[in-house]
């Protein structure tokens, strides 16, 4: 498919974040469920894009058809730079993810990490995320470095 490529259904929509390996961990797309994120739903006649929370649902914007709604969420999904993004590294064990670097520089794939205070201020984990196809090339790495999840 072109750059120019926009998917007219939420089907093609669906094809679409597939084959180019966007995560559906916060998009529900096709009703595939989602615990935090946005998604599509239909009611009464008109096509609504929603987030979700901690089980509270807020409607954001309303569309009267498909093709809208399909085109607006494909910008959204295009331009928010965690869509295509996954963890593969999750650890309060430094020389772990240090492991699982190593792992990647090796592979030749490109990845980004960051910290985040789960155990607290004191004890962070380390996540190292890949991004778009590159998932399909690490997805065994998870079981011996995604640990804590």
């Amino acid at each position: 498919m072109d750059s120019n490529y926009i998917p007219r259904t939420e089907i093609e929509l669906e094809n679409w974040m597939k084959k180019n390996c966007f995560n559906f961990n916060s998009y529900s797309i096709n009703g595939n469920s989602i615990y935090e994120g946005f998604g599509i739903d239909k009611t009464g006649g008109l096509y609504i894009w929603y987030y979700t929370e901690r089980g509270q649902k807020d409607n954001l914007k309303y569309f009267k058809t498909e093709n809208e709604i399909i085109e607006y969420a494909f910008n959204q999904i295009k331009s928010d730079k965690w869509s295509k993004t996954h963890c593969i590294g999750f650890s309060a064990d430094a020389n772990k993810i240090t492991a699982l670097k190593s792992e990647l520089y090796k592979m030749g794939i490109e990845f980004f990490e960051d910290k985040i205070p789960y155990y607290g201020i004191e004890r962070p984990v380390f996540r190292i995320f890949v991004s778009g196809c590159d998932i399909q090339k690490t997805e065994h790495l998870k079981e011996e470095y995604c640990i804590e999840k």
